[in-house]
């Protein structure tokens, strides 16, 4: 039986509940994984400043995982540990593109969101991710700044369609990725969880083969392809549950508290 030493965790639809919150089960869970020696740690695409609030709720005192993978930084001194940009020449060609077919961008300068305008997709998005946002008419100059990640907001259907174009456009330096149907995202290629997750290992000590990755969607499939064990919530999409070695509880059902107690603790 594999002793697991590193553990990342999705934050949205994954640690927390649809109320989100965590939960008293799964937060007991978080402790004694931690008591056992477990690195645990979380692994989203919520700006560094949303996700650590939720990290020291839970009393985690690690590097966390930010920006799809974008970013990680300690919690503790907030010691940057690995960062990824955006390349210049694809953030320009994206933002050019977003203005002739009039999409709604956001972009990301030292873990503050901007915009060009306030529109209500910026106003949902906030008030979702309790984030604050700066409007910057003058976007262009935000453009040409290093950012870890921009974000595009639009109806499912049109981001599906919108993918492949992007993906010819700006070219193999950029990932591509969903993090809700509605949110399609672009980071630097090598701004991805399993990127990330892969760095952890190293940076801790440990195999690949010792971590687990738990998470729900789009834009955690590398995570959980490069995990030893890849955990897909009982609430994720369909594509996930395939790559997935095992699919825990639903996020209102305590699927992370299920999955340390086998996988952890070997509680059955």
């Amino acid at each position: 039986m594999t002793t697991y030493k590193l553990m990342a965790i999705d934050i949205d639809d994954t640690l927390i509940n649809d109320d989100k919150e965590v939960t008293p089960g799964v937060q007991q869970a978080l402790e004694q994984a931690v008591a056992h020696g477990v690195v645990v740690t979380l692994a989203t695409g919520r700006a560094y400043a949303s996700a650590q609030a939720i990290a020291r709720q839970t009393g985690l005192n690690v590097p966390i995982i930010t920006y799809q993978g974008a970013l990680i930084k300690n919690l503790l001194d907030e010691k940057v540990l690995y960062e990824r940009f955006v390349p210049v020449d694809a953030a320009v060609k994206l933002f050019e593109y977003c203005v002739e077919h009039n999409l709604h961008l956001q972009t990301y300068i030292d873990d503050k969101l901007y915009a060009r305008e306030e529109n209500q997709k910026l106003i949902d998005y906030c008030a979702l991710n309790r984030t604050p946002y700066y409007i910057e008419p003058d976007f262009m100059t935000m453009v040409r700044k290093p950012t870890p990640k921009m974000l595009i907001i639009d109806d499912p259907d049109y981001l599906d369609e919108l993918i492949p174009i992007f993906r010819e456009l700006l070219g193999d330096e950029v990932h591509i990725t969903k993090s809700k149907p509605h949110f399609l995202e672009f980071m630097h290629k090598e701004g991805t969880k399993g990127h990330a997750l892969t760095f952890l290992a190293d940076h801790f000590g440990c195999d690949l083969k010792e971590t687990i990755a738990v998470g729900d969607s789009w834009n955690d499939h590398e995570m959980l392809e490069a995990a030893g064990l890849g955990v897909a919530m009982g609430n994720s999409i369909e594509p996930l549950k395939a790559i997935a070695d095992y699919v825990t509880l639903g996020n209102n059902e305590d699927g992370v508290k299920h999955v340390i107690d086998k996988f952890v603790l070997n509680q059955g």
